[in-house]
């Protein structure tokens, strides 16, 4: 497993490459290239996948790192791979959406003028994502986490010289890095405090109280700020629908199982770290996120945008999901996610490809010119809208009962919100998407030229639409998902237990092996660490097996979920049903009354709103009970604010970006008249100086010097007309002088 997990990542890597390099210049412009790397991907991860779910353990995990900066013998920074069940599932969704979408490409994409680049840039989004779902620390997800950010701004503007494409991507990429400042934030605040950047490093050191108060909220809270960008939640959420500029497989891709899915996977791979504080503060900005984006989708007429509308939603269930302590819940509605929006997303793809349109207004009746698209479009509705039998309805039906159970047990009435506000949504989901699919593929057509030149699309593209189809089923998600995906322990537990097994060289890099699969580490209260290459789950029949230090029985990486505490301090007891624990019994046996009778409530619940949205759709746009243009006119004003995205861009626009441009006038201005006038001004009178020394050296320095040469001139003058070259004159002059000094000696 770790050797695939190694591979994995650099197959699209190593496409990329070779695709940029030289892609025009290989068959089929290199898609098969990229297409088969990422399938090679898949294999591994349903390998990994495979040996996880054949030891159908909670607390698997398998754990190496090696020194990656050191200076001198210490090692500020390590490099790893992490896998445990979360992993192994995240990259069983990654590269199954990956490889359906590069599929689909090659039909969607056909004749594109940069068809080798976009399958490039495709590869180079694979690998940032699956880099960023092994990393092992948050240096390395910060790393992959911008690259993932990077690989966004390529495909949402691929198509640059259309502006919109091209605004599209710049938006993404700088909304994006307000949310990653923050993440950015809360990375330095975990190494200034804790000095480490591994996760369960930080976990253990938080549980020590090296990181705790008010400051581990502000950690907390910069961590998620970096989900609230890459997850589209308010009030970061407005680049999500813009991406829809970018070809429509990226769309699938961006929407369904990489980069919105990066933040969700975030929140749960450090969740032992929030605080009660951040698990509200999560709930609250994913109740606020689902709820606006859902009523905006309404108003949507662009059969993207709805799609677009309804991602920012689901990913505000799973981000309240998360918060209101549905762990469990939260990443699954992620993973069922993946399948049904990206087979709408594909679906709308393949509709546009055929109608040469994106406007639901224009289309109608498209079931029977293409029956796979509309079959598959369909079931992946009924998923997303939470009808039983579908995955949607097993995932959501979890989120509404966690957010329903933490309403009862919260003193707070105001907590019942959470619930409320989610279940209302999932009414307005069931309504939206039927009114999209109704207004697409039943009634009459609406432009006939559209209507009587479309067609299926092709294998390449229906293909992919089957498979997502037969996975928004939820058979393929029930019963094993809870088992395996369970809330990790609290840091508050984690004091005193053993740190993971130590860092060595790479060429012995140390793997952590869950503890429970080696009877005699597990009676020994001990966890196992093997050499990188050593069988699985602790075999002693190859290489040699090291005991990783322990004082206090297993390690954090191989405990019990029982005995974890609630995000927001209710207590589960392992002890549950001792005599010696009575009173605990009793409360433990009173909280799963209260789990049972929420999640009773939640399904019959989500079920009859879900129906009511569904039955409210058809008498609008199919029965014609109701007009929905003579409704939109008499709220006509709501109807606006909706249509118009709650105005969050005009808001954006006026305050943010003119309150930049205004900022940078005034800088500009500051600038040319203040930093420029001293400039110039110091430049005047370095002139002005430059004057007066000119006229010194003109009229003092030279003056003087010109004085001496002058004067020197001058009795050089006088003196030559002493020297005549005659005899006579030089003896005049003798006995003349002779004669004086006789005299002045006479007298």
């Amino acid at each position: 497993m770790i050797r695939y997990a190694y591979i994995i990542p650099f197959l699209p890597l190593l496409s990329f490459f070779i695709n940029i390099a030289v892609g025009k210049r290989l068959p089929r412009k290199g898609d098969w290239l990229c297409l088969g790397t990422i399938a090679i991907g898949l294999a591994m991860s349903i390998g990994i996948f495979y040996e996880v779910f054949r030891a159908y353990d909670p607390n698997f995990r398998y754990h190496v790192v090696y020194p990656w900066l050191t200076v001198g013998d210490r090692a500020l920074f390590n490099a790893g791979i992490l896998i445990d069940n979360v992993t192994a599932v995240m990259l069983l969704v990654v590269t199954i959406v990956s490889t359906l979408v590069h599929l689909f490409s090659i039909g969607y994409m056909h004749g594109d003028p940069r068809y080798s680049r976009y399958f490039a840039y495709l590869s180079i989004f694979s690998f940032s994502m699956l880099g960023l779902v092994l990393a092992e620390s948050f240096l390395f997800i910060y790393i992959f986490w911008e690259l993932v950010g990077l690989s966004s701004y390529l495909l949402i503007g691929f198509w640059f010289e259309k502006k919109s494409a091209s605004d599209a991507g710049k938006k993404a990429f700088i909304v994006n890095r307000v949310g990653d400042f923050g993440f950015l934030i809360g990375i330095l605040i975990i190494y200034a405090t804790c000095g480490v950047l591994g996760y369960d490093q930080v976990f253990l050191a938080i549980g020590e109280g090296k990181l705790s108060g008010t400051l581990l909220t502000l950690a907390g809270i910069g961590v998620f700020c970096g989900a609230i960008g890459k997850s589209a939640q308010f009030p970061l959420h407005v680049w999500l629908p813009d991406a829809m500029e970018g070809p429509t497989p990226v769309s699938a891709l961006i929407h369904a199982a990489t980069m919105v899915a990066a933040g969700v996977y975030l929140v749960g791979r450090v969740y032992p770290m929030f605080t009660p504080d951040v698990f509200l503060f999560i709930a609250c900005f994913g109740l606020i996120t689902l709820f606006l984006t859902a009523t905006i989708a309404l108003a949507q007429n662009d059969i993207k945008k709805v799609l677009a509308y309804s991602t920012c939603s689901q990913l505000g269930y799973m981000i309240m999901g998360l918060g209101v302590g549905g762990y469990t819940a939260g990443l699954a509605h992620l993973s069922t996610h993946a399948a049904f929006k990206a087979c709408l997303f594909l679906g709308s793809g393949s509709v546009i490809h055929a109608v040469h349109s994106q406007d639901i207004q224009e289309m109608g009746g498209l079931r029977k010119k293409m029956p796979i698209t509309f079959v598959t479009f369909l079931i992946a509705t009924l998923a997303i809208s939470g009808v039983p039998g579908f995955s949607g309805f097993y995932s959501k039906d979890m989120i509404l009962g966690a957010a329903l159970e933490f309403g009862m047990k919260s003193a707070n009435p105001l907590h019942m919100i959470f619930f409320i506000g989610a279940l209302f949504t999932a009414g307005l989901t069931a309504f939206y998407m039927f009114r999209l699919v109704i207004l697409t593929f039943f009634g009459a057509p609406k432009d006939h030229h559209k209507f009587d030149h479309a067609h299926e699309s092709p294998p390449s593209m229906w293909i992919p639409l089957v498979i997502l189809a037969g996975l928004s089923f939820s058979f393929w998600y029930s019963g094993w998902f809870g088992t395996l995906i369970q809330k990790p322990k609290s840091v508050a537990n984690l004091a005193g237990i053993s740190a993971p097994a130590k860092v060595v060289p790479m060429e012995h890099a140390a793997v952590m092996a869950p503890a429970p699969h080696d009877e005699a580490a597990k009676e020994a209260g001990h966890a196992v660490a093997t050499v990188e290459g050593a069988p699985s789950r602790g075999s002693s029949q190859h290489g040699e097996r090291q005991e990783a230090a322990s004082s206090h029985g297993t390690s954090p990486l191989s405990t019990s979920p029982a005995g974890v505490a609630s995000p927001h301090g209710a207590q589960k007891d392992e002890a549950r049903g001792t005599a010696t624990h009575g009173a605990v019994a009793h409360d433990a046996d009173h909280d799963a009354h209260i789990a049972h009778t929420a999640h009773a409530v939640a399904m019959y619940s989500s079920v009859a709103v879900g129906t009511l949205g569904i039955f409210l759709a058809f008498v609008v746009y199919s029965f014609g009970w109701i007009n929905p243009d003579r409704v939109a006119n008499a709220v006509k004003p709501l109807h606006t604010f909706l249509k118009n995205k709650w105005y969050f861009d005009e808001l954006y626009e006026a305050t943010v970006i003119n309150g930049s441009k205004a900022l940078s006038r005034g800088l500009a201005w500051f600038d040319m008249h203040v930093v420029d006038g001293l400039v110039n001004l110091t430049a005047q009178l370095g002139v002005f100086v430059s004057f007066l020394v000119g006229k010194f050296d003109d009229y003092v320095v030279d003056g003087a010097v010109n004085g001496v040469a002058s004067a020197t001139t001058g009795s050089g003058s006088v003196l030559r007309r002493l020297q005549t070259g005659k005899l006579y004159h030089y003896v005049f002059v003798l006995a003349g002088g002779a004669l004086i000094i006789f005299l002045i000696k006479a007298f």
